[in-house]
C-alpha cells in the first residue's frame, strides 16, 4: 500500500515529467545563474550609491525613485534570467 506522498509523487510526475538535463545544459544554467547574479549585484551597488547620495542632500523623492528602479530591475532581470533558462531547457 502506498502512502499518500507517494500517490502524490506519482500524480504530480504524470502532470509534469521531470525534465532530464545534460551536462551541458546544467553548465549552461549556472552560467546563466552567474552572470544575472553579477549583473544585480552591479546595478544594486550603482543605485546604492545613488541612493546614499540623495539621502545625504535629504531628496526623499530621488529616494522613492530609486528604491523603485531597484525593485524594477530586479523583477526585469529575474524574468530575462528565467526565460534564458527556460530556452536552455527547451533546447533539450
Amino acid at each position: 500500500m502506498k502512502s499518500s506522498y507517494e500517490l502524490a509523487m506519482e500524480r504530480l510526475s504524470q502532470k509534469s515529467p521531470t525534465v532530464k538535463l545534460t551536462d551541458k545544459q546544467k553548465k549552461e544554467l549556472a552560467e546563466i545563474d552567474s552572470k544575472y547574479a553579477a549583473k544585480l549585484a552591479e546595478r544594486e551597488l550603482l543605485v546604492r550609491d545613488e541612493l546614499k547620495k540623495a539621502t545625504e542632500k535629504g531628496d526623499i523623492e530621488a529616494v522613492e525613485q530609486l528604491e523603485k528602479q531597484l525593485v524594477s530591475d530586479r523583477k526585469s532581470l529575474g524574468q530575462e534570467k528565467e526565460e534564458k533558462k527556460e530556452k536552455v531547457r527547451q533546447a533539450g
